[in-house]
């Protein structure tokens, strides 16, 4: 990320890294619906490569091959890595108290799923499921940077992590309302998200006292 076009000399903050991450999410977005339109074209890979701005591919004759390298690169810039390193994750991450914590919610919520198979159709659980799996991703992404330096960066995941938790945290609720779960069952539920939400603040405090501690309070958007 080091060579994104624009950016300046001064060190990136957390809002910095977030517009960065919210412009490789519109990438993203942009190629899946092209994707999903173009899906049946014999033209389909010159097309979304043209519409991408692609442009060192248009003379390429080999398109798949090209346009899924492509697709690639961006999914990594948008995370910060595959999406099997949540699992490849350093030992230092795996034995990270918060990571452990995401990693033992999204397991919960697996059993759960294989208690009440009917969670699989309804979309509040769906959410759950796949909200509180991206938090682990995005805590993944945060706590394995191979750059100390970029405080900033790691801010912007934690943000991200923390979005997701929250609505985690929303789906769990309607499940409840719905009566789809037990009251128990949304207790430990509840319980395990509010602990990887306060772990995320916490260490979202920590990461902005130390970013004032290196680069005093101007260098700091509250």
């Amino acid at each position: 990320m080091a060579g994104y076009e624009g950016r300046s000399e001064r060190m990136w903050d957390e809002y910095d890294w977030e517009r960065f991450l919210q412009e490789q999410d519109q990438k993203t977005e942009k190629y899946m619906q092209l994707l999903e339109t173009y899906l049946d074209d014999p033209r389909r890979d010159e097309i979304i490569a043209r519409e991408m701005g692609w442009t060192q591919l248009l003379d390429a004759k080999d398109w798949s091959a090209e346009v899924d390298a492509l697709l690639d690169e961006d999914a990594e810039d948008e995370d910060g890595f595959d999406p099997g390193d949540a699992v490849r994750a350093p030992e230092t991450i795996e034995q990270h108290s918060l990571y452990q914590a995401a990693l033992a919610l999204t397991i919960w919520i697996d059993q759960l799923f294989d208690q009440k198979p009917l969670l699989q159709n309804e979309p509040a659980a769906i959410r759950l499921a796949t909200h509180s799996a991206l938090a682990s991703a995005k805590l993944a992404a945060a706590l394995s940077g191979d750059d100390v330096d970029e405080i900033g960066m790691t801010i912007a995941y934690l943000k991200r992590a923390l979005k997701a938790i929250t609505i985690s945290l929303d789906a769990a609720a309607q499940l409840l309302s719905k009566k789809l779960i037990t009251g128990a069952q949304h207790s430990v539920l509840q319980q395990r998200l509010f602990q990887v939400r306060d772990g995320i603040i916490t260490l979202m405090g920590e990461y902005r006292s130390e970013w004032r501690r290196r680069f005093g309070s101007e260098g700091f958007r509250s």
